[in-house]
């Protein structure tokens, strides 16, 4: 029997999906922002440079650190972390101690002098910065890497700022501040000391400058009109701080008081105490809910013995009495007097009611503007309403920090170089953050945070040793080790190994997966167990 000719049937399943017509979602891969970057003021890359110190990279963890922030060993000691108050891992067991392994970073390459690398051309443009604390130095280390020539003119007699005059050196040692401060000048960047601009118009066409940043810090008190008999007594909190910074600490007697709450009050306080003063208290209008200072900032103070009187505003200080009204809060939150009078024993007042910005050099510079408190207006850019001139830090509306400093001078720094080059450096748009219940968290189990040591309070205030502790190279590893990856794969073989339909192909370390989507059925299988959400399910098209 002959079979009838048959023209055989086209092999469909090359070149096209089997499943794609059932399929009506798809996995993909991504990475969404982590929490910890999005709060952190400088713009650290804080997942990645973790996950080189989980991998025993330290001086690649550095280095990634540094491409956003200069000076790891100082933020490591003075920020305020909110990188930690965000952290995912609270939510979980404890936050990353995200400082704490930033100052190890910080240390090691002070230890082993690693050192920043030069820029390989020059520009042939000139930047002038005015004033060399966090915000003017982290602008100069940002365009000295990009090839720019930096002259920074600063009125005090060493480079620091705050850095150097405000904050104690129980908080921040003046070995390390000057080492990390050190490598900024050896970019080539040009340091010129007790110099007060007073003619930023005449500086600028005399030094051929092309552009200019003004980084100023808050170095003026501000005052209050207190009557008093012995005025001598009574001094503001920031000249006190600089005095003892300099090594001419002034006369306080036994017991001292501190009119504020904020973060410059707590240090006034702390360092009274270690001056030799039996008691130092503060007094505070409001109540501790509404102090400007960081709770961790009092908490300290107190543990040292400094005594807090909320609700208290001081009307008279005749020394050695002080006279402070009570206070009530009203349903708004603004405190009023009461009427009721009480008399405190005191040598000394320290005033610490905030500080302003010396802006007066600027008021005759065309199309500089300023808001009620002198501080200066700022477009997006960094940059006033003259051209070419840029400020930021202290001297613009901000919270009034290192971190947020040198914030201010790396974005100032990248729009002073797209302005130099007549580029418009536009930002880039940003994945949506990775939130706690976004998270498959599985695969994690309930870790310990480790602790850094500390001086007991008997032993702090007997002089100015630092008082806390670093980590050890194990306790940074393992707290890298705690980060939840938050948003973005870490190559944990879960989707691998969950995928029914082996559409999971593994790239190689390194290299992440990719999806054979000829096999995947679009199941979820894979998203459903990514313990950091780094995989989305999205409609199939068509």
């Amino acid at each position: 029997m002959t079979l009838p000719d048959v023209t055989p049937l086209p092999d469909l399943s090359r070149g096209r999906s089997l499943t794609g017509p059932s399929r009506s979602r798809r996995p993909i891969y991504l990475d969404l922002l982590p929490p910890c970057n999005v709060a952190c003021p400088a713009g650290e890359n804080i997942q990645s440079w973790l996950a080189h110190i989980d991998a025993g990279q330290f001086e690649q963890a550095w280095r990634q650190l540094v491409l956003d922030n200069p000076f790891p060993s100082i933020h490591g000691r003075v920020c305020y972390h909110p990188c930690e108050t965000s952290c995912n891992r609270a939510e979980l067991d404890s936050a990353i101690s995200i400082h704490a392994v930033e100052r190890f970073l910080g240390d090691s390459a002070l230890e082993n002098g690693w050192e920043f690398p030069r820029p390989s051309q020059r520009t042939g443009k000139r930047v002038l910065i005015i004033g060399a604390g966090p915000s003017g130095l982290s602008a100069a280390y940002h365009l000295a890497r990009r090839g720019h020539e930096v002259e920074i003119h600063d009125a005090g007699a060493e480079p620091g700022g705050m850095m150097r005059y405000g904050i104690p050196a129980y908080r921040l040692p003046r070995a390390v501040l000057t080492a990390e401060l050190e490598r900024i000048s050896s970019l080539g960047v040009r340091i010129v000391g007790d110099h007060k601009v007073l003619d930023l118009e005449e500086e600028r066409h005399e030094g051929g400058f092309d552009a200019v940043f003004v980084a100023v810090g808050a170095h003026l008190s501000k005052r209050v009109d207190i009557p008093a008999r012995d005025a001598g007594r009574i001094l503001d909190a920031v000249s006190f701080l600089e005095d003892v910074a300099t090594g001419e600490p002034p006369v306080i007697g036994r017991r001292v008081a501190i009119y504020g709450a904020g973060n410059t009050a707590m240090d006034a306080a702390r360092t009274a105490r270690r001056l030799g003063a039996d008691e130092a208290m503060i007094v505070y209008r409001r109540t501790r809910a509404q102090m400007p200072a960081h709770e961790e900032e009092a908490s300290d103070a107190e543990q040292e013995g400094v005594r807090i009187n909320w609700l208290r505003t001081i009307t008279a200080f005749d020394g050695p009495e002080l006279t402070v009204e009570a206070m009530e809060i009203d349903d708004q939150g603004v405190p009023h007097p009461t009427g009721r009078f009480e008399h405190l024993a005191a040598d000394t007042l320290i005033l610490a009611l905030g500080q302003e910005t010396e802006s007066g050099f600027l008021r005759s510079i065309p199309g500089v503007e300023f808001s009620s408190d002198g501080t200066v207006k700022v477009s997006d850019s960094m940059m006033t309403g003259h051209p070419g001139i840029f400020a930021g830090g202290d001297a613009v509306p901000a919270e009034r920090t290192v971190t947020v400093g040198v914030g201010h001078g790396k974005k100032a720094a990248q729009h002073i170089d797209g302005w130099l080059a007549r580029q418009q450096k536009e930002d880039q748009p940003k994945q949506r953050t990775a939130t706690f219940d976004t998270l498959h968290l599985w695969y994690f189990g309930a870790t310990q945070r480790r602790a850094q040591a500390e001086l007991a309070p008997d032993e702090r205030v007997t002089d100015f040793s630092e008082v806390v502790a670093g980590l050890s190279a194990e306790e940074a590893s393992y707290e890298a080790a705690r980060c939840l990856s938050c948003g973005n794969c870490f190559e944990c073989d879960g989707c691998l190994g969950a995928c029914p339909e082996d559409a999971v192909i593994k790239l190689g370390v390194g290299q992440r997966y990719r999806f054979d989507y000829d096999r995947c059925t679009g199941c979820g299988t894979c998203f459903e167990q990514c313990p950091v959400h780094a995989i989305e399910m999205i409609p199939e098209e068509g």
